[in-house]
C-alpha cells in the first residue's frame, strides 16, 4: 500500500538503481524495431545546470515513449572533452598550487586532464542517476577515447586528401586568455560602450590635414594605409599620396577602395591588414603587408616601440594621452557597438592574422542543401521554421577555422619531416618518426563532435551497433547550438556516411528565470537542478519542465510553477491511494463496462490516450502533458472518483465489483501514459498494481464503448461544475437542497439523476413556480428558483453598494493615473499598481454589473 504522504526522496531512493540492474534500458533485443537517441554529451567541466536537465528530460521521455511502444530504444550516454574550458579549469588548479602547464610539460599536463575528466564524469554520471535517465551505459562514450580518436583521424586524413582541409594565413578570432584560436560561432558579440576617436592626419608635404576615425588606436602600430573611395569628391585628391601615422610617425600612402562608404564617418579609414577582416580583404585586393602589432596575450610586441609589454587597452589610453600632447587628437565620441567575446572565456576577442588549418565548407553545405531536397535524406525539424535558418546558415556558410592552440584536445595527425618540411598526414604515425615533428595544435572541439551520432555506434568499424542504429531517431537539443552542432553532424554525415544523421530534430528553447532573463553568474540566477530534486523530487521537477515549455521557445522557471508540478503529483498520489484501498485484489487487467458513467470515464480516457500518442508522435510533450493533467486531475479524481464513492457502497455486488475493475483498469494505464513524465512515482504505483515494472510496460490502447452514452455524462458534468459555481457564488452549503428544471438534448433518466442528487443534492421537477435563475449549458440550459438561492431584495442592496464602491475606486484610480505630476514623481511600482487596481475594479464592476442583470 501506498504510504499516507507523498514524499518524493522516498519514493525515488533505491529505484534507478534496480531499474539498471534488471537491465531495462539496454538495447539489443533484435526482434523489436530500433529507435535510438545519443545524449549531446555535457562538457566534463562541471556539474549540470538546469539548461542540462530540460534538454535530458526530453531525451529521456522521448525514449521512455519509445519504449513503452515496444521498441528497442538506445538512448546512448557520453560526455565531451571540452578543449578550451577543460583546459582553462585545470590551468586555474595548477594556478592554485603554485604551478603552471609550461613548467610540468605536456605529457603531465594531459595526466592532470585525465584526472580532472574522470573526477567530474563521476558527478555527471550521479546527476544523470538522479534525473532518472534511461541510458545504455554499456555503450557510454567520450570524445576522447580510443575508438573516437580513431574516427577524427580518418575524417581529418580524408578530407585533407580530398582537399577539403588546409592550412592558411587568415584573421581569426583570437582568446588572448587561452590563447588560441576561435571559430565564429565560439564568438558571443555584447553591445559594450566604448569611444569612436577621431585623429588628425597630416600629409607628409604639410599640404593638408585630414580627420580618421578608429575605436582601436592601439592597433595603428600595425596600419600599412589610410583608404579613402575613388569615387568620393571630397577626398579622392588624396589618392596617390602620403600621410604620417599619428602613432608611430611611419608614412603610409592613401590609397583608394570602395569598401569605403561615401558620406559614411569622415570617408578616410586606417588599414590594420593583421587586426580587422575587412582590413585584411583590403590588403589581399591590393598586395599589401600585414604587420602583426600584438603578441598572443594581447600585449603590445617590439613594433609598438616604447609600448612594448603593454596590455592592449594600457596601450590605448597611453597612446591617447600622446596623441593629446602632441595635438593629434580631435574628439571622442561616446557609441555603443558590439564586440565580440569569447564564449569560453569571457575576455574581448582579438581579431588576429594567424597560420591555421581550415574546412573548405562551401561543397559540404551544397551537399547538404541538395540532401535537404531530397524527401529520403530530407531532415524533418521541430519546430519546422528552424529548417529555413538551417539552410540559410548553410548557403552564406564561411570556412571553419578547426586548430586550437591547445594541449587537451585531438592532436592534428600531420607530421613534418625535420629536414625537408616534407608534410606527412595519414590515420598511421610515420614510420620513422623520429625524423618528424608533430602538429603542436589540436582540434576544435566540435570536430569531434560533429562525428557524436556514428562515432559513438562504432564507425569507421562496420559494427553491429552502426547497422542497427544508425542512422540515430532523433536528435533533441537546444536551438542554441543549431550551428555549432548539429549543422556539423549533418554535413559530416552526409559526406562520411553518405546519408542523415538522424531522421528528426527537435529543438528546444532556453530555461531563464522567473523573470525571463538568462541564467548567468553575473546575475546570480542559475538554478542547480540536483537542489531542486532535493526540494520537490525528480519528478516535479520533470513535469515542471516538460509540461511548462514550447518546442523551440524559452521557458522562464518559477518556484510557482515547481508548487504546482508537486501539487499535481501529490494529487495523483491521494487518488491513488483511494483506489487501492478499495480494490480488493483487482489488478487493472479485466473490466467490464455497463453503466453510463463507467463507459464515459474510459471514453474520456480513449480520447485523452489518442491526443496523447499523437502529440508525442510529434515531439508535442507540453500538449501532451497537459492533456493528461486535465485528465487525471478533472476526469478521474474529480468526477469519476466522486461517482465511485457511491457505486462502492452499492448494494449490488455486481457494480461495486464493475467500478472497482475501472479504478484498476484507468489508474494502471495512467501511471504508463504519465510514465516518461514522472518515471518514479508512476513505477511506485504501477507496482502496486503489477509485478512487474511499467519501464516495460505496454503502451495502452483504446476499448469500444457507446460514445454517445458516454458523452451522456459530460452534459452531467457541465451541470454539476454549475450548481457547484452557484453555490459558491451565493456561499450556499454543500448539502443544501435545490430544485431545478433541465432543458436539453439528453433524457435525465433515473441513473443521471441519483447520481446528480450524490453529487451535488439537487432535485430534476417538472416545472419552478416563481422567478427563477439560468444558466446556460452547451447544449441547452439549468434553471432553479431564484428564492432557493438568495434573497433577492437583500441582494441587489449589496450589489447596488458593491457599484457604488467601485465606481468611486475608479474615479480615485483614474485621476490619480491622468494626473502628469503623479506620473512623473511616482515610483513605477507605485504607478504600476494604481494601473493594475484600476483593472481589477473595471472587472469587478463587471462582473456586479452581471449579477445585477440576472437579479433583475
Amino acid at each position: 500500500m501506498l504510504a499516507s504522504k507523498y514524499e518524493a526522496k522516498k519514493v525515488e531512493d533505491g529505484k534507478y538503481e534496480k531499474w539498471l540492474a534488471k537491465g531495462y534500458f539496454e538495447a539489443g533485443d533484435k526482434s523489436k524495431e530500433p529507435f535510438c537517441v545519443v545524449i549531446p554529451p555535457p562538457n566534463v567541466t562541471g556539474i549540470l545546470h538546469i539548461g542540462h536537465a530540460f534538454d535530458n528530460s526530453i531525451q529521456d521521455a522521448i525514449c521512455r515513449y519509445q519504449r513503452l511502444q515496444g521498441k528497442d530504444v538506445l538512448y546512448l550516454p557520453g560526455m565531451d572533452h571540452a578543449g578550451i574550458a577543460t583546459q582553462a579549469k585545470v590551468d586555474e588548479r595548477l594556478k592554485n598550487q603554485g604551478i603552471s602547464r609550461y613548467d610540468i610539460g605536456r605529457e603531465a599536463f594531459l595526466e592532470q586532464a585525465w584526472s580532472w575528466k574522470e573526477e567530474y564524469a563521476a558527478t555527471i554520471r550521479k546527476q544523470w542517476a538522479k534525473l532518472g535517465l534511461s541510458l545504455d551505459y554499456t555503450r557510454e562514450r567520450f570524445t576522447l577515447d580510443e575508438g573516437l580518436n580513431q574516427a577524427v583521424k580518418e575524417v581529418f586524413v580524408k578530407y585533407y586528401k580530398e582537399g577539403l582541409i588546409y592550412q592558411g594565413k587568415r584573421i581569426i578570432n583570437w582568446d588572448p586568455k587561452a590563447k588560441t584560436a576561435l571559430s565564429n560561432i565560439e564568438v558571443e558579440h555584447k553591445d559594450v560602450k566604448g569611444y569612436m576617436y577621431y585623429l588628425k592626419y597630416e600629409l607628409v608635404d604639410g599640404s593638408e590635414s585630414f580627420e580618421v576615425a578608429t575605436t582601436r588606436p592601439e592597433t595603428m602600430f600595425g596600419d600599412v594605409c589610410v583608404v579613402v573611395n575613388p569615387n568620393d569628391e571630397r577626398m579622392k585628391h588624396l589618392i596617390g599620396k602620403q600621410c604620417i601615422n599619428p602613432a608611430n610617425k611611419e608614412i603610409l600612402p592613401i590609397i583608394g577602395d570602395d569598401y569605403i562608404e561615401i558620406g559614411f564617418g569622415t570617408g578616410a579609414m586606417k588599414c590594420t591588414p593583421a587586426h580587422d577582416p575587412n582590413d585584411y580583404e583590403i590588403a589581399l585586393r591590393h598586395h599589401l603587408k600585414m604587420p602583426i602589432c600584438m603578441h598572443e596575450d594581447a600585449t603590445m610586441n617590439e613594433s609598438c616601440g616604447k609600448y612594448e609589454g603593454l596590455d592592449r587597452y594600457a596601450c590605448r589610453e597611453a597612446l591617447l594621452n600622446q596623441f593629446k600632447e602632441e595635438g593629434s587628437f580631435v574628439r571622442a565620441e561616446e557609441i555603443t557597438h558590439a564586440v565580440g567575446h569569447s564564449q569560453r572565456t569571457g575576455v574581448m576577442v582579438e581579431p588576429y592574422l594567424s597560420k591555421q588549418w581550415f574546412v573548405k565548407m562551401k561543397p559540404l553545405a551544397e551537399a547538404v542543401i541538395a540532401a535537404q531536397e531530397n524527401k529520403d535524406e530530407h531532415i524533418d525539424f521541430y519546430p519546422s521554421r528552424f529548417e529555413k535558418t538551417f539552410l540559410q546558415w548553410m548557403e552564406k556558410i564561411e570556412d571553419w577555422c578547426i586548430s586550437r592552440q591547445l594541449w587537451w584536445g585531438h592532436r592534428i595527425p600531420v607530421y613534418y619531416h625535420k629536414e625537408t618540411g616534407e608534410i606527412y598526414c595519414e590515420v598511421e604515425e610515420p614510420k620513422d618518426l623520429e625524423n618528424y615533428i608533430q602538429d603542436e595544435d589540436v582540434l576544435d572541439t566540435w570536430f569531434s563532435s560533429a562525428l557524436w551520432p556514428f562515432s559513438t555506434l562504432g564507425w569507421p568499424e562496420a559494427s553491429e551497433d552502426l547497422e542497427r542504429y544508425y542512422p540515430t531517431s532523433t536528435m533533441a537539443t537546444g536551438y542554441d547550438i543549431l550551428f555549432f552542432w548539429v549543422a556539423r553532424m549533418v554535413f559530416s554525415a552526409q559526406h562520411f556516411c553518405k546519408e542523415k544523421p538522424f531522421k528528426d530534430v527537435v529543438l528546444h528553447g532556453l530555461v531563464r528565470d522567473d523573470k525571463g532573463r538568462k541564467m548567468s553568474k553575473s546575475l546570480g540566477n542559475g538554478i542547480d537542478p540536483i537542489q531542486v530534486i532535493e526540494e520537490y523530487g525528480c519528478d516535479s521537477l520533470r513535469w515542471c519542465l516538460l509540461t511548462n515549455s514550447t518546442p523551440g521557445l524559452d521557458m522562464n522557471f518559477s518556484k510557482e510553477k515547481m508548487d504546482a508540478a508537486w501539487a499535481f503529483i501529490n494529487k495523483l498520489w491521494n487518488a491513488s491511494r483511494y483506489v487501492l484501498m478499495n480494490l480488493q485484489g483487482e489488478d487493472g487487467e479485466t473490466i467490464e463496462v455497463d453503466k453510463r458513467i463507467d463507459q464515459w470515464l474510459i471514453y474520456r480516457l480513449n480520447t485523452t490516450l489518442n491526443s496523447v500518442t499523437n502529440n508525442l508522435n510529434r515531439y508535442e510533450l507540453a500538449i501532451a502533458g497537459n492533456e493528461l493533467y486535465r485528465f487525471v486531475f478533472d476526469d478521474f479524481c474529480s468526477s469519476y472518483i466522486e461517482f465511485s464513492k457511491a457505486s462502492l457502497n452499492s448494494e449490488d455486488a455486481n457494480i461495486v465489483k464493475q467500478t472497482r475493475q475501472v479504478l484498476a483498469y484507468v489508474l494502471k494505464r495512467i501511471c504508463i501514459l504519465l510514465h516518461p513524465y514522472i518515471p518514479f512515482v508512476s513505477e511506485e504505483i504501477y507496482q502496486q498494481l503489477s509485478e512487474g515494472s511499467v519501464c516495460v510496460a505496454q503502451w495502452p490502447s483504446t476499448i469500444a464503448v457507446d460514445v454517445e452514452k458516454a458523452q451522456e455524462i459530460d452534459v452531467l458534468n457541465e451541470i454539476i461544475k454549475e450548481v457547484r459555481a452557484l453555490r459558491s457564488e451565493n456561499n450556499l452549503k454543500p448539502s443544501q437542497p435545490l430544485s431545478f428544471i433541465y432543458e436539453g438534448n439528453i433524457e435525465l433518466d433515473d441513473e443521471l439523476q441519483d447520481i446528480l442528487r450524490r453529487m451535488c443534492h439537487i432535485e430534476l421537477v417538472n416545472s419552478l413556480n416563481g422567478e427563477t435563475l439560468t444558466r446556460t449549458l452547451s447544449e441547452g440550459n439549468i434553471s432553479f428558483l431564484l428564492n432557493e438561492i438568495v434573497d433577492k431584495e437583500k441582494e441587489l442592496l449589496k450589489v447596488d453598494a458593491e457599484l457604488k464602491r467601485l465606481v468611486s475606486e475608479i474615479k480615485r484610480c483614474e485621476g490619480m493615473l491622468n494626473n502628469p505630476n503623479f506620473l512623473a514623481k511616482a515610483p513605477e511600482t507605485k504607478v504600476n499598481e494604481e494601473r493594475e487596481k484600476l483593472n481589477s475594479y473595471k472587472q469587478a464592476y463587471e462582473t456586479m454589473l452581471k449579477k445585477k442583470e440576472e437579479l433583475s
